[in-house]
């Protein structure tokens, strides 16, 4: 496989929703077919390990340095060459996550600050050739090491599905139901493989 830039699917959602294992998945079929895979990720547990908030408490400093550092992060997997880059938590995940911390604390931050970060997001929207938006499923347990505030996690779903809806942002929506994810696995999969050859 040949191209000039890599190909990038990025993923986005509530927590516990599977965007990592479905990201796993991807990079599995990819590298069966030879395909050389990197797949970001973590950031939000890099975030609390570099003292910011994160969940409920996120903030517009918390919400630009997780933007920033995927940023950073994909641009050290096409530096490592890799022909897909496989983005877990594409840019507009934390602004949903910010914008739903706001809902959750009854809080508001200035409407140009809000505006800034959006269009710091948007710039990443071009360089996407598929995103994917999981969709919540509060019937599938929750793993029990993880203290999730369910209307938390609810609020992060609906702001998450309102912007790429809102702002026209094409995207796969990505349900629980094992044939759903097969398909949307295979989508990505046909997707770079048809890119290849382009």
């Amino acid at each position: 496989m040949t191209t000039d830039q890599p190909i990038r699917i990025g993923v986005l959602g509530t927590h516990s929703t599977g965007k990592t294992t479905l990201l796993k998945r991807i990079e599995m079929e990819l590298r069966a077919e030879g395909i050389t895979v990197q797949r970001t990720g973590r950031l939000g547990k890099r975030a609390a390990a570099a003292g910011l908030p994160k969940m409920q408490h996120h903030t517009a400093q918390s919400t630009e340095w997780i933007i920033t550092q995927g940023i950073a992060d994909e641009i050290g997997a096409v530096a490592q060459g890799a022909e897909v880059v496989l983005l877990d938590r594409a840019a507009h995940d934390a602004i949903a996550y910010f914008h739903a911390a706001l809902e959750y604390r009854g809080d508001t931050v200035p409407r140009l600050e809000r505006e800034r970060l959006l269009t710091l997001a948007g710039t990443q929207l071009p360089k996407y050739h598929l995103l994917l938006a999981t969709v919540l499923d509060e019937s599938v347990p929750v793993d029990t090491g993880h203290d999730y505030d369910a209307r938390y996690r609810r609020l992060v779903d609906h702001h998450v599905h309102q912007l790429l809806d809102r702002d026209g942002i094409p995207h796969l929506r990505v349900t629980s139901d094992a044939d759903s994810q097969a398909h949307i696995v295979d989508e990505a999969v046909q997707s770079c493989l048809k890119e290849a050859l382009v």
